[in-house]
């Protein structure tokens, strides 16, 4: 009996070295797949889009060629312009009411004063063409960028393409002082040379001389999509993004939608959801036991107390975005027929926005940071292109479809990210709640002065952080 088992033994020994070994292969291969598409990093669709006037074309390919272009006047938008500011009426204000209640019209009759007889716009459309300025049609409509490359390039140093997107009620012009601070670093005793940038500046779609689409539906995701599209086309492969207010949303995006394109991500805006129970708990906690919570004492400082700096003050800062995210065309249309009412909805922005103690003064603090010709460059840029209602739009295509502006936190950042959290900013976000949808934050700086507008007010600080993150990317 033995001896027959034997071959039994045998034929079942000679399996099972065929199956166990097969089992484990089948049991690794699966624990491998599970493990791959556990840590794959998921994007948002790319996707395509048309936007121009009509039907998309069924033949024939876009032109995709790259016109240079240049901002032009005339004696009759000048006369034009000067005819309105004359007949602007003015309702007086409250005593005492500074800022408290909107732009301060007794401001506002000095600002149309230096407007009418002293801004000259021809010098300003001068400085704007400083900068090469060009155009090219994306996706059914034309995009403006400027292209601004360094002089000169230290021997064996990498030019670094950076894109750099404004937001609302920004413009391109924005970048005007921080670009030299970029692309000639050195010059300006910012860093040895070891990084160096050619900086693209797109008008967002619908912004001063990026024509408006003629479609329903264009939000950051399509604005991210074109961006790409046009840094393709001049070339790059691989780029730095920045931004803030809508154009952190849009770099993000960038990031989210093609992170092998995108080297770095730098914002001076982080947009985070804040609900949920561990966002309810931390906020709870923060004002108590920070360190518990991860939040450091500046956070504290910046972030409480809660409901007046997060919800009261949010509140009061955001009027404009209800009108602008339900009836934008109904508000844009007066907007669009007289500048003194577009240069008081504008710059208002720029008064509480830039300092939200500038509220308590009578000029709103304007002059303070800027200057007037450069606020008024910024309004004429809306005034001349008539684009004040097709910028307002831009805030119901996006909150139409994302009313939290959280859709797209469900998509993590995995791209080295650098954020910049100015302490004026309207709202502040923490490191660890950023690091809820920054996967991979590489710098994050408490910048010590300086508010929404960044790039507008403090150019230097703004560089100095850029480059920073650069360099510690490129060391990686």
């Amino acid at each position: 009996q033995t001896i027959l088992c034997l071959p039994r033994s045998f034929e079942c020994s000679q399996k099972n070295a065929v199956l166990v070994p097969a089992a484990a292969l089948g049991v690794g291969g699966m624990l491998v797949f599970w493990m791959r598409s556990r840590h794959k990093i998921k994007t948002i669709e790319m996707g395509d889009g048309w936007w121009g006037s009509g039907e998309r074309p069924l033949k024939g390919k876009e032109d995709e060629s790259i016109r240079p272009f240049k901002i032009e006047t005339s004696d009759k938008e000048i006369e034009d312009l000067h005819c309105r500011l004359e007949q602007a009426r003015y309702t007086p204000p409250l005593e005492g009411a500074a800022f408290h209640y909107g732009f301060n019209s007794n401001y506002l009759r000095k600002v149309v004063a230096y407007w009418r007889n002293q801004f000259d716009w021809r010098k300003q459309v001068e400085v704007l063409n400083k900068y090469p300025h060009f155009r090219t049609t994306i996706e059914g409509i034309d995009i403006h960028f400027i292209h601004v490359k360094p002089s000169y390039v230290p021997h064996g140093r990498a030019v670094q393409p950076l894109l750099m997107v404004h937001g609302w009620p920004g413009s391109f012009y924005e970048f005007y002082k921080i670009i030299p601070l970029l692309t000639e670093p050195a010059g300006h005793s910012l860093n040895e040379g070891d990084v160096v940038f050619e900086v693209i500046c797109p008008s967002i779609p619908g912004y001063g001389f990026s024509e408006a689409p003629h479609q329903k539906g264009f939000d950051t995701i399509a604005t991210a999509r074109i961006f790409h599209k046009l840094m393709n086309r001049l070339g790059f492969k691989q780029y730095y993004v920045q931004g803030g207010d809508w154009g952190s949303r849009i770099a993000t995006n960038m990031a989210q939608m093609l992170p092998q394109s995108v080297k770095g991500l730098h914002v001076n805006l982080v947009f985070v959801n804040k609900r949920g129970l561990r966002s309810m708990i931390s906020v709870m906690l923060g004002a108590y036991v920070p360190w518990l919570v991860g939040l450091t004492r500046e956070d504290v400082r910046r972030t409480y107390p809660f409901m007046q700096k997060n919800i009261y003050d949010l509140l009061r800062e955001s009027g404009y975005l209800h009108i602008q995210a339900t009836k934008p065309d109904t508000a844009g249309c007066g907007l669009n027929d007289s500048p003194v009412g577009l240069a008081a909805y504008i710059l208002e922005k720029f008064s509480t926005w830039t300092d939200k103690s500038f509220l308590h003064k009578d000029d709103g603090g304007l002059e303070s940071k800027y200057s007037l010709d450069e606020l008024l460059t910024n309004v004429m840029i809306y005034w001349v292109t008539s684009s004040i209602v097709s910028s307002m739009r831009f805030y119901k295509e996006n909150f139409s479809k994302d009313p939290n502006l959280a859709l797209h936190a469900r998509v993590g950042v995995y791209v080295p990210t650098g954020i910049a959290a100015f302490p004026q900013e309207i709202v502040h976000t923490p490191r660890v709640w950023a690091k809820q949808n920054f996967k991979n934050i590489i710098t994050y700086t408490y910048m010590p002065r300086g508010g929404h507008f960044a790039a507008f007010e403090e150019p230097k600080l703004l560089a100095q952080d850029i480059i920073h993150f650069v360099r510690k990317v490129e060391q990686l």
